[in-house]
């Protein structure tokens, strides 16, 4: 794995997070497959990756806002350009 600098990891956390953003608002009442495939979608659109816990737990909580639409869009912690 290669190193990035600190401006590439923010680059790609906020491309990330823009990814996150979209899947929310397509359809988070879709359930966690079509969630899941929309965000896997947008991340590699932006050409970023997600450690796969980070992006379980945002497809997890892209999802419960189905239960509760007023908790907001889940928050990208970090990701890496490809």
């Amino acid at each position: 794995m290669s190193e990035h600098t600190s401006e590439e990891l923010d680059a790609a956390r906020e491309a990330a997070q823009q990814a996150v953003d979209t899947a929310t608002s397509w359809d988070y009442s879709a359930g966690e497959a079509k969630i899941a495939d929309k965000l896997r979608e947008g991340l590699d659109a932006a050409g970023v990756t997600l450690e796969q816990d980070e992006f379980d737990g945002l497809v997890g909580e892209i999802d419960a806002l189905a239960q509760d639409e007023n908790a907001g869009t889940p928050t990208v912690r970090a990701a890496q350009p490809r």
